[in-house]
């Protein structure tokens, strides 16, 4: 076998941040004539779901290939087990060695003694990446993996497939003294003639979704702001991005009230990180500003939270973590435009230092902000980091993107972002970019009738309203906004999609790593 080695990535920062994904390489031909299938540990053959107006099993890549060259009806096989063919389905024969009680070699004793049905539904892009995430789950702790599934002609198809496949083979990084459970398969083999290109760009979008899940996942205990901002130089460094960290001195010196009182009431200072990429040749490209925020742990602080709602907070900084992974990100695919990461990193905590209820704050720039609820500190981090990006970066696009409001989980649940704009076309973008991932949004409207709510009698601003009537997300956005200067600027609440409570197909329970795809994406096919 002569595969063509795909992009693999390597490990750039200490305690497994940063980690290497499973290899993914193509290798040309089919099963019909593959050399080196006694190489591999398994044979993954797709099976799709009856077509309207019929109940049988539509054998798809690979089915009618292997069933020849094993001689075995694979289709009847699929129907014996009750298989469906729906998307993300997975179904395993290990095929026997020998006759029984007669010793004598069967015809397939040269190949995988293993087959993996896989259900690829109608074949759709999120079929392909829901039947990559159940091809990882069914191959796991196995070193090679061969499947022709989406591994001929379009482009799509294959980085749908093999997105999923690295998505579905995420394991978090334990800190416990017992044996790890069987991590994913070492190597998935595309049999086939499948685009290297849409190899690598799955493989890129899959290493920054694993990066922003191991970082909201890590406890709270070792991901002080500290730790963070280090985790941000040893990636930005390794990737050759320029990177800067201001300390509470320097935030001090620069006036970032936000920042600093939200980390005040922590034994553990903040800290705000920048991280630019620039390419290498300029060809017209935009500067974009991807805020995130960093709150690395979230009590609620002096409006403290009930302890059920504390248990998720760990991945409060989910949003800078997206940031941080865009950037990284469009280094690794070269995209056209000047991306800069700005990372306020700060933990809410409760201590006699603690910023109060009723605190009038000056923020970047000089807007003074009056405090309601001290567990609405995100939009106070954000609002001095876009205060700062629009008056020192001068981006053309400004982004941010937070684990910001529970109201925007609530009404949109855990499958889709809020998305709040005033631009069609970033909006347009960003829509495009969430279908094209499998992360979605959902535009939500910036209703100017509930500004008023935001009026304070000592201050130039509340930081939420007085007498909160719903809308939370809304008005929470239109505080945002009025730190953006005229940029053109987009608001993604990632409140819901950011955590699950389950596994469902590609997302894993717990920290999701959404956004990171969309982002980059976004990033990628911004004109």
């Amino acid at each position: 076998m002569a595969p063509r080695t795909t992009f693999s990535a390597s490990a750039t920062a200490r305690e497994g941040i940063g980690r290497g994904l499973p290899e993914v390489v193509v290798a040309d031909g089919s099963l019909a004539s593959c050399t080196f299938l006694g190489d591999v540990d398994a044979v993954a053959v797709a099976v799709g779901s009856p077509v309207e107006g019929d109940d049988e099993l539509q054998p798809r890549a690979g089915t009618v290939d292997a069933s020849t060259r094993y001689g075995v009806d694979l289709a009847e096989l699929a129907e014996r087990a009750s298989f469906t063919g729906a998307a993300g389905t997975t179904h395993t024969i290990d095929l026997p060695r020998v006759h029984v009680g007669s010793g004598a070699s069967l015809p397939w004793v040269d190949l995988p003694h293993r087959i993996v049905f896989v259900g690829v539904g109608r074949e759709s892009t999120g079929d392909l990446r829901r039947a990559g995430a159940a091809l990882a789950r069914a191959t796991r702790g196995l070193e090679r993996v061969l499947t022709p599934v989406a591994a001929s002609g379009d482009a799509s198809a294959t980085r749908a497939l093999v997105e999923g496949y690295l998505l579905g083979a995420y394991t978090p990084v334990r800190l416990s003294a017992q044996d790890p459970a069987p991590g994913p398969a070492e190597q998935l083999v595309l049999l086939g003639d499948a685009a290297q290109d849409a190899v690598d760009q799955a493989t890129q979008s899959a290493w920054a979704t694993w990066l922003v899940r191991d970082l909201a996942a890590t406890p709270s205990n070792i991901k002080s702001p500290e730790w963070f901002a280090d985790r941000a130089v040893d990636l930005a460094q390794a990737e050759g991005l320029d990177v800067t960290v201001l300390d509470v001195p320097a935030l001090e010196g620069q006036g970032f009230g936000g920042v600093l009182a939200v980390g005040r009431g922590s034994a553990r200072p903040p800290r705000l990180v920048t991280v630019t990429y620039t390419p290498v040749e300029g060809d017209g490209g935009q500067h974009v500003v991807l805020v995130g925020k960093g709150i690395t742990y979230d009590t609620g602080g002096l409006s403290i939270k009930p302890r059920e709602a504390m248990v998720p907070m760990k991945t409060d900084m989910a949003g800078a973590a997206v940031a941080l992974a865009a950037v990284l990100g469009a280094s690794r695919a070269r995209v056209r435009h000047t991306v800069t990461a700005v990372l306020p990193l700060a933990e809410n905590h409760v201590g006699g230092s603690s910023f109060r209820p009723g605190d009038v704050l000056r923020l970047y720039g000089g807007t003074t902000v009056e405090v309601a609820n001290t567990d609405a500190e995100g939009r106070l981090v954000l609002a001095d980091a876009l205060a700062y990006a629009d008056a020192t970066l001068d981006p053309d696009v400004l982004v941010d993107v937070a684990t910001l409001t529970g109201a925007a989980s609530v009404g949109l649940g855990r499958g889709h972002a809020a998305l709040f704009s005033q631009d069609a076309g970033l909006v347009a973008d960003v829509e495009a970019a969430g279908r094209e991932t499998g992360e979605p949004v959902w535009h939500m409207p910036l209703v100017e009738d509930y500004v008023p709510a935001l009026r304070s009698s000592v201050a130039d601003l509340r930081h939420v309203p007085a007498d909160p009537q719903g809308g939370g997300a809304v008005t929470a956005a239109l505080f945002l906004r009025s730190f953006v200067g005229e940029r053109r600027w987009l608001h993604l609440d990632i409140a819901g999609p950011a955590r699950a409570t389950s596994r469902r197909h590609e997302v894993p329970a717990g920290a999701t790593g959404y956004g990171a795809r969309l982002v980059l994406r976004f990033l990628e096919t911004l004109r």
